[in-house]
């Protein structure tokens, strides 16, 4: 096992990590960005380090300061977390070349799974549903209205190298779909440096559901359950729950053999997600593979029981699986809200700045992970995320209740944020009745 470890990000994945470093008894450095000094993981770690200016591409993303502050801390392992540099194959081929372990897959397989089409391709030529659409980037206006014709309007445009949202365009006539074509090459190239753009059918409808994945380095594969993400916005991720309320026994069972196969035949070793769309009828499509911790990963370990950041350690450190599909259960009902800094009723705007009254909720079945407090200040260079609010009842019913009363506890005053928001979900009848789809948060609050 590791005696050291450096963590390569920021924010409530950064203690989160420390936290299970702790109780493994490894020893923490964390590295953080000017606007960062004092922020908690630089504080808890046993260890700190400036990597750099408050920007992310001269700190977080900044690969010779981090490689240099792990070699300067004699570190025996790297966890990037998610976000930043957690799916950069590029990053991960540097710790190895270093003699640092990259927690998380090998880097070819980062690679493969980080090209979506790649990915679809590979799923398909093994027998794993996957949605209609084009097989190789799109170029031409013309081959994209051919492709459309074909697998009927709606479609949607999304990078071959994208995530997070970034890239994607919906379209429902050839006019429209030129000017997403060219939209989507164009935010494409900006954030991802690929302008690679493909087509899928577009279903008005469906579910996103996701299965967590284990694999050691020794082909032994499980998965964890699935998670429903489908309340969205713009394809950012807002409450996700475990189980899924549309699962039952017999199409967890097919869709979590279909996710532990797709792992398999990507030669996946690690922790990572098999996320699936679920149409009206109970037919589901492979998506994309995620090769890191999700954000979303404490409402599986609330309903397994198992400490996912330290399995990922451990499997990084060489150790065999010590969990067989047979023994894995779910028990019980969790929810996770993710409580933003951002002004939903206008748009959901970004809204940094000093957090002056601050109470977190507590009491049984609430778990809060987050890194902020009582004066600290939400710096306007990162992403918005607060905190992340997770519940755990016996039933969905009674997580709901505990949710609620959660929500009802929290303060976090001027910040604006997103805790009305979540409180208005989870009174929409809908909700309640675990009747709900991907255009949820637009159909049923009127966001955009």
């Amino acid at each position: 096992m590791f005696s050291k470890i450096l963590i390569a990000n920021r924010g409530e994945i950064a203690l989160r990590v420390i936290r299970a470093c702790k109780d493994m008894g490894i020893r923490t450095v964390a590295v953080y960005s000017e606007a960062d000094i004092d922020s908690l993981p630089a504080r808890l770690a046993d260890e700190a380090i400036c990597i750099g200016p408050s920007d992310s591409k001269n700190s977080y993303l900044n690969i010779p300061a981090i490689i240099s502050a792990a070699e300067i801390t004699d570190v025996e392992a790297i966890h990037p977390g998610y976000g930043f540099l957690a799916e950069n194959a590029h990053f991960a081929e540097i710790c190895e070349s270093c003699q640092i372990t990259f927690i998380g897959p090998k880097p070819a397989v980062i690679r493969e799974m980080g090209d979506k089409l790649k990915a679809k391709n590979l799923m398909k030529k093994h027998g794993i549903p996957i949605l209609p659409g084009s097989s190789q980037a799109i170029k031409e206006k013309e081959d994209a209205i051919k492709i459309a014709a074909r697998i009927k309007y709606p479609v949607i445009l999304k990078a071959a190298a994208g995530g997070g949202g970034k890239g994607m365009r919906i379209a429902h006539n050839d006019g429209r779909l030129i000017n997403a074509l060219i939209t989507a090459q164009s935010e494409a190239e900006i954030n991802f440096g690929n302008s690679d753009i493909y087509i899928e059918k577009y279903f008005e409808r469906p579910r996103h559901i996701e299965f967590q994945i284990m694999a050691d380095n020794y082909q032994n594969i499980v998965h964890l359950g699935e998670r429903d993400c489908t309340i969205q916005r713009r394809h950012q991720k807002l409450l996700e729950e475990a189980p899924s309320p549309a699962m039952n026994k017999r199409l967890r069972k097919r869709m979590g053999e279909m996710a532990v196969k797709a792992a398999r035949v990507a030669g996946y070793n690690n922790i990572g997600t098999i996320e699936f769309l679920l149409d009206e009828d109970g037919k589901f499509y492979f998506m994309e593979m995620n090769t890191r911790v999700q954000v979303e990963h404490p409402v599986t370990e609330m309903v397994t029981g198992i400490d996912i950041i330290k399995e990922q350690i451990r499997l990084s450190a060489g150790k065999k699986l010590n969990l067989s599909q047979d023994k894995i259960e779910i028990k019980g009902h969790a929810i996770e809200c993710r409580i933003n800094a951002e002004d939903y009723e206008n748009g959901f705007i970004p809204s940094p700045g000093k957090i002056e009254t601050y109470n977190a909720p507590s009491g049984p079945g609430v778990r809060l992970d987050s890194a902020v407090y009582q004066g600290y200040i939400i710096p306007p260079y990162y992403d918005s995320l607060i905190s992340k609010l997770i519940v755990y009842g016996k039933t969905r019913q009674e997580a709901i209740s505990i949710m609620k009363r959660a929500l009802d506890e929290y303060i976090i005053h001027p910040t604006k944020n997103t805790i009305d928001f979540h409180k208005k979900v989870l009174n929409v009848p809908e909700f309640i009745k675990g009747h709900y789809y991907t255009d949820f948060a637009q159909r049923f609050l009127g966001t955009s």
